[in-house]
Order: structure tokens, then sequence, then C-alpha cells
């Protein structure tokens, strides 16, 4: 038997390194000059994100009724962690029309973070509502009678987390600056003078800081941050402590709590924040700082104020009701995530947006100056007199010129060699659409994950098809779907169903490499991209580890792979090149200690991999977003010889499977045909809402909590 193997392996191997010298022969060469494939397009996808549609609204804290719920943000892509300030800087009042500031009904003055035209911006809106009208989407017409809008800061920088205004400067959450350390986030605190425009870090280089709050009087900012210790991997809660610092200029920086997250004021001397107790449930707690001697931990008192039975986080402070917050909450009773006002006294819940709206999730509340209202944002639907604007291609505003960038609703996509074409899968399901979003159709109804055309023969697709994130020994098979055939004829190309997936033609559309646990382990395999297996196989990595998720380079010579091999089993990915006959291996980058860099692509001219890492870490509190299976990871670029990392994208959820194509897309929203599906994303899938117990302190030691919890 194994001298019959030996025989059928050898004409194989023989003519698949033949066919890779040729090819190597017959190509042509690079241009001279490096202009990082200009004119080209990457596109990736993002869980959920194209049917967010958030906006900003607000229910009167007495009288929470649908009737009375306000829209405050005007419906144009995403709008969310809003803030209403209790003054307005000269700045903003002098760009204020005078007719606006002499209305009997005085205005919302509201400051947010919004993604419009491709990148973050915060801006501010001072919205006019009428006694009859319920929003500024409700008037025939918007006019600077009804809205003024001024962006506060964007552009060059990324923004995240909860803006505040002190005075002319404006508090917020960038992800610009790169830390300089692989897995280390690059979200910090600054403060933008409004009035010249001058920024300022507050956050100490090499320290990640998340959820600002300021002050009543502005002196203060507390953060959530991990101090100098940094990000070891967290998915659900943040491992964060609470620091208080100088809003002035970040002096005086102190830990006052351990533990803790989303930190919001009181009085100067009182902060609100949530944690994850050891009873499972999530809970709001109160820090009572010192009015006088030394800051620090153990002069700062905590006790918990939202009882076990419900999870309550994302706290915001009244300072005009010392003894009520506002929250977020999920219920046993409900699917959704809902606002209610606790009584901190009184140990009180008081809905406020499930009469309302039942069946949509509500998240981050703030208060007005006056807590007469409480605002939030939720998924605004298509209620709103534009029509759906739901996303098929969400363009990106992209840090490299000539390079159009795009998000993709849809996972794993892939461009047509002429790049014409885009194909996808939806899980279930494989679609085909044109690049500019016309042509949309389903060409498969199959569980389908990841996709690939063949160089040469037009039409054909590549995918595989069965369950995702399985074992080495579940049943996954590479196939070929001709998507221009009337009947759409597939082909199975692997045999035996033992994960084969990830399958990559090589540029002479002679072979596929391919992902199998067919020997136990997850390695690559080369086969026959005709015939499949029947027609040669040939195994190019060999260990006890995973190697998966590969992409052949333009010119054949390499074939780029993400790996486990160092740290077999630990979940830490890294990226790897090998040539075609199994020589060459080496490392392209690693995201740091136990890090993940997954699905390589390589640029139109093969110089450059588009990859996805957790290289930048986590950018926000997971629980202060809508679900994803890791709320990290960002799309970088790199040159093919591990240099010149470049980040391309900014979000505080995942970004991930990008390709990289030979067309521009031209850099414009393209809108789902059918109008999509708003408002389809989940709460986070960890928010068990009846924790067992029992597991919790299994997983934290025997109950070894790192905070007590008790009442």
């Amino acid at each position: 038997m194994k001298s019959t193997q030996t025989q059928y392996l050898s004409p194989f191997i023989f003519f698949f390194l033949l066919s890779l010298v040729l090819t190597l022969l017959l190509s042509p060469a690079s241009a001279a000059h490096d202009n990082l494939n200009a004119h080209t397009s990457i596109i990736f996808t993002t869980l959920g994100r194209s049917s967010y549609a958030f906006d900003i609204f607000a229910l009167p804290v007495y009288s929470p009724t649908e009737s009375n719920e306000l829209q405050l943000t005007d419906g144009n892509s995403v709008n969310f962690n809003g803030y209403f300030p209790a003054t307005l800087p000269p700045s903003l009042i002098s760009r204020l029309p005078d007719h606006c500031l002499n209305k009997e009904t005085p205005p919302f003055h509201l400051i947010y973070v919004t993604e419009r035209n491709g990148t973050h911006h915060i801006f501010y809106d001072a919205v006019f509502h009428g006694t009859s009208r319920r929003a500024i989407l409700d008037f025939p017409a918007r006019t600077e009678s009804t809205r003024i809008q001024v962006p506060l800061v964007g552009a060059h920088v990324s923004l995240k987390d909860k803006p505040s205004l002190v005075g002319e400067s404006l508090i917020y959450v960038s992800t610009h600056e790169d830390s300089g350390v692989p897995r280390t986030s690059w979200a910090a605190v600054y403060s933008t003078q409004l009035s010249s425009g001058s920024a300022r870090r507050l956050t100490p280089k090499g320290v990640a800081d998340f959820s600002p709050a300021v002050s009543p009087s502005g002196v203060w900012t507390a953060v959530a941050s991990y101090g100098k210790k940094g990000w070891t991997g967290d998915v659900q809660e943040l491992d964060t402590d609470i620091y208080v610092f100088s809003t002035r200029d970040g002096s005086g920086r102190v830990k006052v709590v351990e533990h803790g997250g989303w930190p919001a004021w009181a009085d100067e001397f009182t902060l609100y924040f949530h944690r994850k107790c050891d009873d499972g449930w999530w809970s709001v707690f109160k820090a009572v700082l010192p009015k006088a001697g030394q800051l620090g931990v153990d002069s700062v008192s905590t006790h918990r104020v939202t009882p076990p039975g419900l999870h309550a986080f994302t706290p915001a402070a009244s300072t005009a009701n010392k003894n009520l917050i506002a929250v977020a909450t999920r219920r046993a009773s409900s699917e959704y995530r809902h606002i209610e006002l606790f009584d901190v006294a009184l140990k009180k819940f008081t809905e406020i947006t499930r009469p309302a709206s039942p069946h949509a999730h509500h998240l981050n509340p703030f208060f007005s100056p006056d807590s007469s209202w409480v605002g939030y944002h939720k998924c605004r639907g298509t209620g709103n007199g534009r029509g759906s604007d739901t996303l098929l291609f969400e363009n990106l505003k992209s840090p490299i010129p000539g390079i159009s960038l795009f998000r993709v609703d849809g996972s794993f996509p892939s461009f047509s060699p002429s790049g014409d074409r885009i194909a996808y899968v939806k899980l279930p399901g494989l679609y085909v659409v044109n690049y500019d979003g016309s042509g949309l159709r389903q060409v498969s109804t199959r569980m389908a994950f990841s996709t690939a055309w063949d160089p040469k023969r037009k039409g054909v697709v590549y995918t595989s098809v069965g369950p995702t994130f399985a074992s080495e020994r579940t049943e996954v098979d590479v196939i070929s779907i001709n998507v221009d055939d009337e009947d759409l004829s597939y082909k199975q190309l692997t045999t035996g169903g033992q994960n084969n997936a990830f399958p990559s033609p090589s540029p002479d559309g002679k072979w596929i490499v391919f992902r199998s646990g067919r020997s136990g382990h997850k390695n690559l395999y080369v086969m026959d991209a005709l015939e499949g297996e029947t027609g040669g196989l040939y195994r190019l990595t060999k260990g006890p580890w995973t190697d998966t998720m590969c992409n052949w380079s333009p010119d054949g010579d390499w074939i780029a792979f993400a790996s486990d091999r160092e740290n077999p089993g630990s979940g830490s990915f890294e990226m790897f090149m090998v040539h075609p006959n199994g020589t060459g291996l080496r490392k392209v980058i690693q995201s740091g200690t136990g890090g993940r860099t997954n699905h390589p692509y390589f640029s139109p001219d093969g110089k450059y991999i588009v990859f996805t890492s957790d290289y930048a870490a986590v950018s926000a509190e997971p629980i202060a977003n809508p679900h994803h299976y890791q709320p990290y990871g960002d799309i970088f670029v790199i040159k093919s010889d591990g240099s010149e990392i470049r980040r391309m994208t900014h979000n505080s959820y995942e970004d991930g499977t990008p390709a990289w194509g030979p067309t521009f897309m031209k850099p414009v929203d393209v809108e789902w045909p059918n109008g999509g599906s708003p408002c389809s994303f989940e709460d986070c899938h960890w928010l068990n809402v009846r924790p067992n117990v029992s597991v919790v302190h299994a997983s934290l030691g025997l109950g070894s909590a790192k905070i007590e919890c008790a009442q």
C-alpha cells in the first residue's frame, strides 16, 4: 500500500514543481516603483454592523411613553454615546444664529459620536423641538430654524467612548496614536480646545484609558484603565480599574477603585461604576472619595447598589438628584437591553424605555443637566422618513491614498480576477454581486465559509461547506461552483469531510492550497484545482498544530497562512509564509504574546498583505456595544517582508476576513437593493440573564473572586 502511494504522488510532485517554475519564469516583472497598489480596493466584514442604524433618542423621566420619545440625531449614518452639556463655551455660542438663542423653548444641546462620511467625528447639535412634533425628522424640511449642527473634532482622529465638554475643552477617547507595542490598546483620552483646535493627550504613554467621565466641576476626569498591566485578551468584562486625574493636564493620576469600569460622577466625591460580581451578575457600585487626606484605593469606600437577579451596567449619575442613577439592564423577563432609573436610597427601579419601545435594544444612558430627560441610543429602524439606509457596501475613509476601503455586509468576501464581482457568504448561503452593488443573487443555500475565485476559469468560485469553528473530524469539504452556469453546477473537490476549508487557487489556476484536519491536526495541503484530491494531493505542512486561512501570492511564489505552531492549541495565531514546495518557511508578524493575526490576503502586486489582528488590542468596553464574538480586531496592511505595518480600521468591534482586489471601487456607500435588515443585531451573547453561580465560581478558581461583591 505504501509503495502504491509513493508511485502515485511522485509524478504529481514533479509536475507541480515544473508548473511552479514555469509560472515564475513567465510572470511579468513587478513595477520598479512601490505605490502601495494605488487604484485598488480592500473589502472586509464586521458582524452585524450594517444593521445598527443607531440614533440618539431621549425620554422624559416622569412620563416615558412612546408619544414622548424624541429622536435627537438626524438619521445619518451611526450616531451613539451622547452627552448633554450643562453650558456652552463661547466658541459654540458664536456659531449659533441669534434667533436660535431667543426661542421660548430652549433646544436640546447634544454632543455625540458619529461615523458619517466614512470616519469617526464628534458633532454638536442644537435640536429645536415643537410642542406637537416629536422629533426633528418629523419636520417637513431640515432648516437652521430646527437644527444647528457643528462638527467639533474628527477626520484626523479615530473616536470612541463618551465625549464630554469642560468649558472650551472637549474630552474624548481616540485610537489614532500607535502604542508602539503589539497587542496593546491605542485608546487614550485627549482634550481638544474648541477655540484653537489644539489637542493634548491626557493619558500617559504606554497606558490605555476607556469610558472617560468628567466631574461636575470639570476639575477631575475618571476613566476605566489597565494602568501599566495592559490588556490580556479580555473579550467580555475588561480587567480595568478606576483612575482619576486632572482634566486640565492629566496630572495627579491615582487609582481609586480596583476592578471596575464605566465611571460616572454624581458629585465631586461620589462615583458610580459597574463590575461583574462573583455571583455572575453585572452590578453598579458606589464609590465615595475622601474629602480630605490622601486619595487612593485604601481611602475610597465602595459598596454594591443594584441587587443580584438582573444585570445593571453602564451607569449614568444624576447631578440634580444624588440618589438617582440611570442604567442599562438585562432582565430574565426580557430579550432586550433597556434603560431604567434606580433610586439608590429607596432601592427602587423605574422603567424608562420599555413602555416606549419594548422590542429594541437601548444602550448607554445619560442625563440632561436638570435630570428631567434621559438620553440613549438605539436602532432607528425604517420609520424615519429617510427610507432604508442599511448598507451592502459601506465606504470607510482609507488612510492610504488610492486604496478604496469598504465594509461588506457579509463574511469572507473576495474579488473576481477582473475585480468586477464580489462573492461572499451570509451563514448560510453563498452570494455574488457586482462591485457597484447591482446584480445581487444567491448561488448556494448551503452553509459555506470562505470564498475564492478561480483566476483562469471564468465564474468559478471555491468555498468550504459545512459547520464553522469545528473540530478536525467534522464533515467540511471544499467545492467549486460555476456561478455563471444556469444550473449553478458544483463539484466536490475533497473527500472524507475531515474539515477541509479555506481554499485558495494558484495564479495559473492549476492547484488549490487548503486546510485539512485529515491527519488529526489542521495542516495545509495542495490538490488539483480541476479534479480535486483524485487528481493529486500533496501535503504542504506537517505538525501537531493548526495551519489555516491560507492565501496564494499573485506571482505563485508564496503561500501566506495563519498558524498557532509556536503555541499549539493556545488560540494564539501568527502569520507565516512558505513556498509552495514547502521550503522557506518564515514568520511575517506576531501580535504580541498570545495575540491573533488571521486571514492574510496578498495585494494584487504581491508586495503587501492585508490581514486582521488584535495588534491594537481592544478600543472600548465590550459591554457598551452589541454582540461580537471578539470585541477587538482591526484591518492592517504590512509589507510581505514584515515591515511597515499600517492600521486601516479603528473600531470597538471586530473587523475581519479582508480581501484585496484590482478594482478601485468608487468611495460611496451602496444600499441593500431590498432594503436590508435594519436592527437585526443582538445583545452580547455572554450576557447570560440566568448566571450559573457554580459555574461562575469554578471559572474563578473555587470562588477566589478578585473583589467581594456582597451587599
